[in-house]
């Protein structure tokens, strides 16, 4: 057999080994991929509260729509990035996910100076995590910046049956911080979860002039880094505590 008959046989353009790379069309050429758009603005939003009232499941939900039966407690700090667009600009969110035993404090207060956001999560069916948020507010007082914008979730609105917490208790408490929203929320059925976020987003965005927001924020360094544990420099205490 002629051993060029294999070859001769070949259909045209066939593709195989030694064939070389068909040449790109002109059309093709054009629509390569275009990189993404940077964004416009970086924020960090924190996330505290009490053991156990779900906060990794409301940014896990958030961020990768997962949602996990037997999370294991955040030890120290975690968090997730998310890219999200509102009023036509496009918004890096770091969101930190911190441990709420009290052994951690001393290194999570480190992240609270930089938060242009705060979520405080209570367990709607636990009454200590509720009757914990004072503590919590003096937290804030003390290394939040006065700037930063609240919210108050009271989480596990899925276990409806078992709450000890009426909704009623969540709104008198955060009427009686200036400034702070409050939601109910379940992380288990993704209800009003979205919603926490792009909404604290959106009064980030509304409270900060333009021109402000773009000075401090687009040139910032969004740090993937651990923070230290005793931060170098914190801000004096506020004088007007909002804590009732």
């Amino acid at each position: 057999m002629d051993p060029g008959g294999a070859l001769q046989r070949r259909p045209a353009g066939g593709g195989g080994l030694g064939s070389g790379s068909p040449a790109l069309s002109g059309g093709q050429a054009r629509r390569r991929k275009q990189p993404p758009r940077p964004a416009d603005f970086k924020l960090q939003v924190i996330i505290i509260g009490s053991r156990g009232v779900g906060k990794t499941s409301l940014m896990e939900r958030f961020t990768d729509d997962t949602f996990c039966e037997a999370c294991k407690s955040t030890v120290g700090v975690d968090f997730k990035i998310k890219t999200v667009e509102l009023r036509g600009k496009k918004i890096r969110l770091q969101i930190w996910d911190t441990a709420g035993q009290e052994r951690f404090n001393s290194i999570t207060s480190a992240y609270y100076r930089s938060a242009k956001g705060i979520i405080l999560v209570y367990d709607i069916t636990k009454k200590e995590t509720f009757d914990d948020l004072p503590k919590w507010m003096k937290m804030i007082d003390k290394y939040a910046s006065e700037d930063a914008e609240l919210l108050l979730v009271g989480n596990k609105l899925d276990c409806e049956t078992d709450r000890e917490i009426s909704r009623q208790q969540g709104e008198k408490f955060a009427q009686q911080i200036t400034g702070m929203r409050f939601c109910e929320a379940s992380a288990k059925d993704n209800f009003n979860v979205d919603e926490i976020f792009l909404k604290l987003v959106d009064d980030i965005l509304k409270k900060m002039p333009l021109d402000v927001l773009r000075n401090e924020l687009s040139n910032s360094i969004l740090s993937l880094q651990p923070e230290p544990e005793i931060p170098p420099e914190l801000p004096p205490p506020r004088p007007h505590v909002r804590c009732c």
